[in-house]
């Protein structure tokens, strides 16, 4: 059986969505595009957009990863300006959307207000009450590696909902099959079940 990996930076794994880099160039098969908030460079903005916008192909799945992040040096303002202007382009071409988000989830929440299509947090590795706030907003959680060993994110998966979940391997070095195996364990359905649930969540996104 095929695992569909939904958040990978790996080149040759075609079953799953490629993250490419910025400013490289897309593969043939399913990719996301999108300016990371720890790339945008306040004086060349307008050429990362040109770099995004140009290589929009049939291939590209989902605009991404973008968000917010308190971690980094870039201002606020600008890493939501950036945000908000990849989030009117997934409206206008309806791709979903991969979020990165690191401590910002409710400036995420206030933002998601203007998107329009699927909006994906990927790696999801943070308490209960995110979690809950995050699925009354209508958000998709994708879960990593994390999983095998957070207990209390094992609760999470638990909690929610199988029409809001992805599995993704994000840049850790792991086979998918195990996560999917303990994901497969905790919601106490089989592989294959969970699998079909997990591809009817991506034909829900795709089909905006």
């Amino acid at each position: 059986m095929d695992f569909f990996d939904f958040h990978h930076h790996k080149k040759n794994t075609r079953d799953g969505i490629y993250n490419i880099d910025f400013g490289t160039v897309p593969p043939e098969s399913a990719y996301s595009i999108g300016i990371h908030p720890k790339d945008i460079a306040v004086d060349s903005m307008e050429e990362q957009f040109s770099w995004l916008e140009s290589n929009i192909s049939e291939n590209c799945v989902a605009i991404g990863e973008c968000g917010l992040d308190s971690m980094i040096f870039t201002p606020q303002k600008v890493q939501e300006q950036v945000f908000l202007r990849q989030i009117l382009i997934s409206n206008e071409i309806r791709k979903p959307l991969i979020i990165h988000c690191v401590r910002k989830f409710y400036e995420v929440i206030s933002l998601k207000k203007k998107a329009e299509q699927a909006v994906i947090i990927h790696g999801f590795n943070k308490k209960q009450r995110i979690a809950e706030d995050l699925l009354k907003n209508n958000f998709y959680l994708s879960f990593g590696k994390a999983v095998l060993y957070h207990l209390s994110l094992q609760d999470i998966v638990r909690n929610t909902p199988l029409d809001k979940i992805f599995l993704e391997t994000d840049n850790e070095c792991f086979n998918i099959e195990e996560l999917y195996s303990k994901v497969s364990e905790l919601k106490g359905i089989s592989l294959e079940k969970l699998n079909e649930h997990i591809l009817e969540n991506l034909d829900t996104i795709k089909n905006g």
